[in-house]
């Protein structure tokens, strides 16, 4: 199997932060699209996230943008361990404040990258598993 390069691997990195970046109803229909429970935004964010050292590493990946997308785990690892809210339902997208949070650090993420035109627009992603 090939290794993707560091252009692919930025590429899946920053479509992984879009999602995320998304608004709920982006990420909502993103979802019932695929038909996937909302846990999988920060699956895909969590794959894409192990490259991210090695991007900075690359020089394709700003320090900035590292500082925020750890933020984006670091978040979503506290979501995962509170078992006791609904934060992983479709309903949770708009209502939960830690998705909002998340969704403000993906934004600086891609403000950071300079990936900010037409954010309200963009095309989200199809999903992507990394193996």
């Amino acid at each position: 199997m090939e290794i993707p390069g560091p252009s692919a691997r930025w590429r899946m990195l920053i479509e992984a932060v879009v999602l995320v970046a998304s608004p709920a109803a982006a990420q909502r229909a993103w979802l019932e699209k695929y038909d996937v429970p909302p846990e999988e935004i920060f699956l895909g964010f969590d794959d894409a996230f192990r490259l991210a050292g090695e991007l900075v590493r690359e020089g394709m990946l700003s320090a900035t943008a590292l500082s925020h997308l750890r933020m984006i785990d670091e978040i979503h690892g506290e979501m995962a361990r509170d078992e006791g809210t609904d934060r992983w339902t479709s309903e949770a997208l708009s209502a939960d404040a830690e998705w909002n949070r998340a969704r403000w650090s993906a934004r600086e993420v891609l403000t950071a990258e300079g990936q900010t035109e037409g954010e309200g627009d963009a095309r989200l992603p199809d999903p992507c598993i990394v193996r």
